[in-house]
């Protein structure tokens, strides 16, 4: 009964703050855009007479270094349309010339260094999804799809999915002073819903040689340049209407050769054919559909050391599970997610010590909104068997549905099923194809209409073919931010019971709760230093039968400074009781057994370079305690651009784990060079290496990729396993695939 009231008290709690009294929005700015009248022609010069006449927004205001003056870098933007497209038309003023920061040619470029100009796009004006479509100087593209508000609902959410691919086209043209960006975004690219006059809009221009980001619309500093809360209103003199046609086909085509050295099996050739289907059912509600999908272009992911004694969580990065994929991953926070995607086509391979793709036969997604409250995702994804580990063939079916409450707060609802199917699984015997797996639940995701109040409340609960105890998990969360004072509780129930094996779930039978609070400083008379501040956190967490088994106590200090480098340090002391035996080296020695209990402190550091400057670097260590031992951790990156054409850059990591006889002592390095050549827009070539002591693997993966067409590309990707010691060959494979994206 306890876990029900306790969901009931957070519903009650987090209603009464989303209350409309909390709000205190700056009013937002509107701007008027009417019909082109003839044709736009995409060149980067804005001399048509539809732009001649078009509205001008100008006025940026800063929410980089400082928010409270408009930016001394000028920026104007127009926006017109036709029955196909939007248009973007943006001047971008710069005292620097051409002297640009722009790290490399590579569509979606992301992360610091980079100068850039973005339209960011709420269609259904509810300020909680849109997208963002950017371009840097030299006509670099970057889009993604905003989730969650755009600025983190929550620390468990994500603001921006910047994975996303999809057709748009832009150009630019420099000039000595100043450099032009015109967008064409067709309106098959959106979701949106038809007769609708008003959008939420913003716009965004980031300038690194003037240490500057400015947003059209006013943005307060401690919020993304996303934020959807803080967004203007594009007023349309005619509300666009839905498409006649909205259908697109993507084929693919792969081929190629692999060969398995540890299991001694003769080369096998690679050879398929499929693809994906993009079907607008309406302009806000889209059916993909999948046939024999092939992944084998996505990038390898970025190995770690592991000391931590649960699974690591890597994140999503193929291109079908990603659009509207905050409806189906959002669910829980980020140590207990009822449904993770990489469980569907991806499982750990034991003996190959890493994740191995099981073949998914066909899938589809209907997703998007009814309404301006209403969204929906459905998804039902099969996937083949395999004879060898008499793993049968399996449906993976989700079912959610999200109602917006107040200005930005949801109430959402899930169902989740993982069955065995014998019809495909004519090879495997020994499956217990009754064996189901389902988890269904509610969330509440609270965002105030002014940002300041975030948080979320939830419970979940399993059901599996033989009926367990204790299936269900918890928790919630609120926390305040007004761009000074910072506060946060949370806490979680998870109990032994649950299970969700399309999720991803640390731990079972626990109980946790984390308080923390921390006041950031905007100093005026220092001219170095741009925000700095202290933290405090403490995180505890009591497993069933044991009492309190964790609890780490942290104080940490940071600090931003005007030259884009930040540095940040903490001290930590950490209480465990182990409720398993554990090797706290990972090395299968001796272990520390069940009831155990250590006591130690810990110092953490982190520093990174002003990202504006060709040759940048990052470095962290931890120090101090580890169990009964020591823990010594060196790691960093190093980054030296030939810009933009041509990256080098290492990543290291070194630690150290020093234990009391008889247990093991290690030492182990992680090291991952990586050259990141763009030769033109359409043109990359990148190689990873990874050597990883820990693991004894050591991994090369090179990607060529043509985007010959709109999102169509052809790529050549070579990869190479070897054992550490002697570099005796694993495993090899050298794949082609040619893509093709196609308007019907």
């Amino acid at each position: 009964m306890k876990k029900y009231v306790h969901f009931l008290m957070g519903i009650i709690l987090t209603v009464a703050i989303s209350s409309p009294a909390y709000a205190t929005l700056i009013e937002p700015r509107m701007m008027n855009i009417k019909r082109a009248v003839s044709d736009i022609k995409l060149d980067g010069v804005l001399d048509e007479a539809d732009w001649l006449s078009a509205e001008v927004s100008s006025d940026f205001w800063q929410r980089y270094p400082y928010d409270s003056a408009h930016s001394r870098q000028k920026t104007d933007v127009m926006v017109t349309y036709d029955d196909k497209f939007v248009y973007v038309g943006a001047t971008c003023y710069s005292e620097n010339g051409k002297n640009y920061v722009v790290n490399s040619l590579r569509r979606d470029f992301r992360g610091s260094g980079n100068d850039a100009f973005y339209f960011i796009i709420n269609p259904f004006n509810d300020r909680m999804s849109g997208y963002y479509f950017g371009a840097s100087p030299y006509g670099v593209q970057s889009e993604a799809i905003i989730q969650n508000g755009g600025a983190s609902v929550s620390r468990h959410s994500t603001g921006t999915n910047p994975s996303w691919d999809n057709k748009w086209f832009v150009e630019v043209k420099q000039y000595d002073d100043r450099w032009v960006v015109e967008m064409s975004i067709p309106f098959s690219t959106l979701r949106f819903k038809e007769g609708v006059e008003e959008w939420r809009v913003n716009f965004c221009r980031v300038d690194y040689g003037n240490n500057e980001y400015s947003n059209w619309n006013h943005i307060p500093r401690n919020f993304s340049f996303s934020s959807l809360a803080n967004t203007g209103i594009m007023v349309w003199d005619e509300a666009p209407q839905k498409l006649k046609s909205n259908v697109s086909l993507i084929p693919y085509v792969t081929t190629g050769v692999s060969k398995n050295y540890e299991e001694d099996t003769p080369t096998e050739l690679i050879k398929g054919i499929g693809g994906d289907a993009k079907i607008g059912i309406t302009s806000s509600l889209n059916l993909d559909l999948t046939v024999n999908p092939d992944f084998s272009q996505v990038e390898v992911d970025q190995q770690v050391t592991n000391l931590d004694r649960f699974e690591i969580y890597f994140p999503e990065k193929r291109q079908f599970f990603l659009e509207n994929n905050d409806l189906f991953s959002e669910f829980g926070v980020r140590s207990v997610r009822p449904f993770f995607s990489r469980r569907i086509g991806i499982t750990y391979d034991d003996y190959q010590d890493k994740y191995v793709e099981t073949p998914i036969l066909f899938g589809a997604r209907l997703s998007g909104k009814l309404n301006q409250d209403w969204k929906i995702g459905v998804l039902d994804m099969q996937t083949a068997q395999d004879p060898g580990s008499e793993t049968a063939s399996t449906n993976y079916a989700v079912a959610t549905v999200h109602r917006r409450i107040f200005e930005r707060s949801t109430l959402a609802a899930f169902l989740i099923n993982k069955n065995p199917v014998q019809t495909f699984s004519k090879e495997v015997d020994s499956a217990d194809f009754n064996a189901f797996n389902r988890v269904g639940g509610l969330d509440f995701n609270l965002a105030s209409a002014d940002n300041w109040w975030t948080g979320k409340v939830f419970y979940h609960h399993s059901f599996d073919e033989v009926k367990t105890d204790n299936s269900y998990s918890t928790g919630a969360e609120l926390r305040y931010d007004n761009g000074n004072l910072s506060a946060e509780w949370s806490h979680l129930m998870v109990g032994e019971g649950y299970n969700a094996e399309v999720g991803y779930v640390r731990r079972t039978g626990i109980k946790s709760f984390q308080p923390q609070v921390g006041y950031t400083f905007y100093p005026k008379k220092l001219n170095f230093i741009i925000r700095h501040g202290p933290q405090f956190q403490v995180e505890q967490l009591h497993s069933d039968g044991y009492g309190m088994t964790d609890q780490e106590i942290t104080l940490r200090y940071t600090a931003r400074f005007r030259n884009q480098s930040s540095v940040y340090l903490s001290a930590n002391r950490v209480y465990l009781k182990l409720t398993d035996p554990y090797d706290p080296s990972n090395s299968d020695g001796l272990e520390y057994q069940e009831g155990d209990e250590f006591t130690y402190w810990y110092f953490f550091t982190f520093y990174r370079s002003d990202t504006r400057k060709p040759f940048t670097f990052s470095g962290r260590a931890i120090l101090g305690g580890y169990f009964e031992g020591e823990r010594y951790t060196l790691a960093g990156d190093v980054e030296y651009q030939f810009r933009p054409y041509v990256n080098l850059s290492v990543d290291a990591s070194y630690n150290k784990v020093i234990q009391p006889l008889p247990y093991n002592s290690v030492d182990y390095w992680l090291v991952g060079p990586r050259l990141d050549i763009t030769f033109t827009r359409e043109l990359y070539f990148a190689t990873l290496v990874q050597y990883n002591s820990q693991r004894e693997n050591m991994n090369i993966n090179a990607r060529f990729q043509w985007r010959y067409a709109p999102v169509s590309d052809v790529y050549l990707v070579y990869t190479d396993d070897y054992f550490t010691n002697g570099l005796a060959p694993k495993s090899r494979a050298l794949v082609f695939k040619l893509t093709y994206w196609l308007n019907v």
